[in-house]
């Protein structure tokens, strides 16, 4: 359920908001455009969000700027104590993760996450949307924004540029966790009841966004 990365999230929790910011030059090209990624998906949402892997809050700020209801998921403690430092301890942000969570007593209208969901295997990935679609109404949207690959040879291909540049971190990142392909995806998001379309956002990140059917 991801939460085998927590000790990574809490070793990451002080340092995080400048590695998206593009210090860390191993994964600038996964953070390109980071700002515009947030926007894209704030403009996708709704009004009531359920968000997923908050972290430190970035996503969250813009959507509460926004004017949404947010109501925040985030398995590390570190990770939601940066959160509250930026957003204040009156935001809705409360311990869990893709597939065990609190849910809100309002009904929900979009499910998002950034940079976070490849932290679940392919079935659990499958479970997460299919307990989704559950919990959307018709109409109802998840917005995704993380890393995937058109198919695995993108993937391998993708592994060994990273390793010829000499990002030995990255490349094992691409190893260690549990990034999927696009036809893989559509088909999870379809078992769900979900219509699905992807749109590519930089050379890692790939927009997900699905409309329960």
């Amino acid at each position: 359920m991801g939460r085998e990365f927590l000790e990574l999230f809490e070793t990451w929790a002080n340092s995080y908001d400048e590695s998206v910011g593009g210090q860390d030059e191993q994964y600038r090209e996964v953070f390109a455009g980071y700002e515009a990624i947030l926007n894209t998906v704030v403009n996708k949402s709704g009004n009531v969000v359920l968000e997923f892997g908050v972290g430190t809050g970035n996503l969250t700020k813009k959507l509460l700027d926004a004017g949404k209801t947010v109501y925040g998921i985030e398995p590390s403690a570190p990770m939601r104590e940066k959160a509250f430092e930026k957003l204040g301890k009156h935001v809705s942000i409360q311990d869990g993760d893709f597939l065990q969570f609190p849910v809100p007593q309002e009904p929900i209208d979009t499910i998002v996450s950034t940079y976070a969901f490849h932290h679940l295997t392919d079935e659990e990935k499958a479970q997460a949307i299919a307990n989704y679609g559950k919990l959307l109404h018709k109409g109802g949207k998840i917005v995704f924004a993380d890393t995937a690959f058109a198919d695995e040879e993108a993937f391998q291909q993708t592994i060994n540029e990273a390793i010829e540049r000499g990002f030995h971190n990255l490349a094992e990142d691409l190893q260690r966790e549990y990034y999927t392909t696009l036809d893989a995806l559509e088909r999870m998001f379809k078992a769900g009841g979900f219509s699905v379309e992807f749109s590519r956002l930089n050379k890692f990140v790939w927009l997900m966004e699905a409309i329960k059917q």
